[in-house]
């Protein structure tokens, strides 16, 4: 079971696609003029021919009133004065024992588009090697000329990130994540949402499935993936219509992609290393920055053409895995939140609330038979979410308290 990934440019003919017995769908990432202008996804009987007419049918049906939004987007932008030049850039991958996965996402970068030649001679990709236990990452990092290397000896996500906030010299500081590879608009993506919003602090941008070959990548990205559209967004916290804003801080995008004004960050003193911790509690590093960022009083901007392509869990019990940590760092940062942040504890408790019976709802649809998700990955994430309200924000501050002390 496996669905064909295609990237078609709309402008060109398109092609006739034979599936294999084994392809039973296939996901369209769709281009205007290299602009990506959406995602789909449809499922088809294994081996089948589906023909440009088809194809094009398919791709009117789902993309259509996007595909003419961005025709229009494209002559605007034409007549527009050239946009202004980015400030130095720097990319921060933590990594650790993936030396395969970062030499993928390396490449991914020598394949930027040429349209921001400024901004790509300058840009500083930064490795941090998150508590190594061998060389291999540093070689990995080594065959790219260019490329620094820095070595973070405390275990834990957020501890790396600090470690590249310190280390790089960009003034804009992007963070990808080694399981990723930039799409070579992502560059120029980056640019378009600053220049558009040059009073923005904080920047996320589309992920999609870098695969689909794997029942357990299908169904995630079926469940929506870590995708948040094609629409760009602009988040204040003055922002109305929303009575849990900015609690619900998932909204705003993934750490897989995201990127700061170096200075906001470090005024805000940086990425909180009782969240991301590792194995104990991987996850809620980037919930944490992105509501921190915004109760600050930055914006922070959701930007579409800002896109990497993430390889999801292959296997479902590394699926399993992820509801379990969702679950579990959802609510330890809802917690640690109500702690820190009195004023809007009543919002805290209003997203707690909605949360489970949401995610209530979701299981007994799914025993129903009428969830695209099985019970059991459903039960997970809940009871992860259980655990999480159940002090957990406050063990791992103990543990982080240990590994800054056994590294002092």
């Amino acid at each position: 079971m496996s669905y064909r990934m295609l990237d078609l440019e709309l402008r060109r003919t398109l092609p006739e696609v034979a599936l294999e017995p084994h392809e039973t769908g296939i996901a369209v990432v769709a281009r205007l003029d290299s602009r990506l202008v959406g995602f789909l996804m449809q499922r088809c009987t294994g081996g089948t021919i589906i023909s440009s007419a088809e194809l094009g049918a398919m791709i009117a049906a789902h993309l259509g009133n996007q595909v003419v939004q961005t025709r229009l987007a494209v002559e605007h932008r034409r007549r527009q004065a050239p946009a202004a030049r980015l400030p130095k850039v720097s990319v921060a991958i933590c990594t650790r024992n993936h030396p395969e996965l970062l030499r993928r996402c390396l490449t991914s970068f020598l394949r930027l588009e040429p349209s921001v030649p400024e901004a790509a001679a300058g840009l500083e990709i930064l490795i941090v090697d998150n508590a190594p236990p061998d060389e291999r990452t540093r070689e990995a990092a080594a065959e790219f000329p260019g490329v620094r290397y820095v070595r973070e000896p405390k275990q834990g996500l957020n501890f790396a990130r600090n470690c590249a906030l310190h280390a790089a010299t960009g003034s804009l500081l992007c963070f990808i994540d080694d399981d990723v590879v930039v799409d070579r608009g992502w560059l120029g993506g980056l640019r378009e949402a600053a220049c558009e919003n040059p009073d923005a602090r904080a920047f996320t941008g589309l992920v999609l499935p870098y695969a689909l070959s794997t029942q357990a990548q299908i169904l995630f990205e079926s469940r929506g993936g870590f995708g948040r559209g094609f629409e760009k967004l602009r988040y204040r916290v003055e922002r109305i219509g929303n009575s849990l804003f900015p609690c619900g801080a998932g909204m705003f995008g993934a750490g897989a992609n995201m990127a700061f004004s170096r200075e906001a960050l470090l005024g805000i003193g940086g990425f909180d290393p009782a969240l991301d911790t590792g194995a104990p509690l991987p996850g809620g590093g980037d919930l944490d920055i992105f509501y921190r960022m915004l109760c600050a009083g930055f914006t922070l901007v959701y930007e579409p053409q800002m896109t990497v392509f993430h390889e999801h869990r292959k296997s479902m019990a590394e699926l399993q895995r992820q509801y379990w940590t969702w679950g579990l760092a959802h609510m330890a940062f809802v917690m640690k939140s109500m702690r820190a942040d009195p004023q809007n504890r009543r919002r805290l408790w209003r997203l707690s609330w909605w949360w489970y019976k949401d995610q209530v709802k979701r299981l007994v649809r799914a025993l129903r038979g009428r969830d695209v998700t099985p019970p059991r990955l459903v039960a997970v994430e809940l009871l992860g979410g259980v655990l999480g309200a159940a002090g957990e924000y406050g063990r791992s501050q103990r543990r982080a308290a240990r590994i800054m002390a056994s590294d002092a």
